[in-house]
């Protein structure tokens, strides 16, 4: 089976619709799809759910989506470096599930490993477990957290052999992983494609079994979220 696409737009053919359940992977901008989720923007589907930790920045990322209405719902962890968030959002305009960040985490793993539902801590007398079920171990009580599966998984890696095994790269690992593993499809954009068996077992970081797609994106913008300069000394 060739799971290798000429073009992020090819890739998604047929597969993304209205009303879909989508998570993309990445932390900030670090280790975000971006050729994919400008092809998603392009496919001009609509009324998306969005797992994702954040929501891009104005112009960039899943920000991108957001200019264009195409997201209806953010399932989201942080979302403060975007003012067309917060604009929709303020306006009743964006619905917002909001997560803690390892809850999130946990929701896309146990996804992916076929566990419906887990208890945790986190979360329990706030907002978050509004409306949850709640439970008592050891004296302490739980809040029970649902697993997200969602229909497709835009995921980004740095390289990927032909069989669709993966090697992440630093810190662009973040919740690519767990996204890839989670999604019924899971799409896949990388910088380098190599032949099938290039890469040493302790090199793949996720089996090509969870990989239904993949597309090359050699040169990525990799854009900065924010730059720190330190001041120079003074002579």
């Amino acid at each position: 089976m060739n799971k290798i696409f000429p073009s992020a737009a090819k890739a998604l053919e047929g597969i993304v619709h209205d009303g879909q359940l989508l998570a993309v992977g990445g932390f900030g901008l670090c280790g975000i799809p971006e050729a994919l989720i400008d092809a998603l923007r392009d496919s001009a589907v609509k009324n998306l759910t969005v797992i994702s930790n954040n929501a891009g920045v104005d112009g960039f990322g899943l920000g991108k989506l957001l200019e264009t209405r195409q997201i209806k719902r953010m399932i989201s962890s942080y979302v403060g470096e975007n003012k067309e968030f917060e604009r929709q959002y303020l306006a009743g305009e964006l619905e917002l599930e909001f997560t803690p960040q390892g809850t999130l985490a946990e929701r896309l793993r146990a996804g992916g490993a076929g566990i419906p539902a887990f208890f945790t801590k986190t979360g329990v007398g706030t907002l978050v477990a509004e409306g949850k079920e709640l439970r008592e171990f050891d004296g302490e009580r739980f809040v029970m957290e649902r697993a997200l599966v969602p229909d497709v998984a835009l995921v980004k890696a740095h390289r990927a052999d032909k069989s669709g095994n993966l090697q992440f790269r630093y810190t662009a690992r973040n919740f690519n992983p767990a996204a890839a593993m989670a999604g019924k499809i899971t799409v896949v954009e990388v910088e380098e494609i190599v032949e099938t068996g290039a890469m040493v077992p302790d090199q793949v970081h996720l089996p090509g079994i969870y990989v239904h797609r993949i597309v090359l994106n050699a040169q990525p913008e990799k854009r900065i979220e924010k730059r720190t300069v330190r001041e120079a000394a003074p002579a």
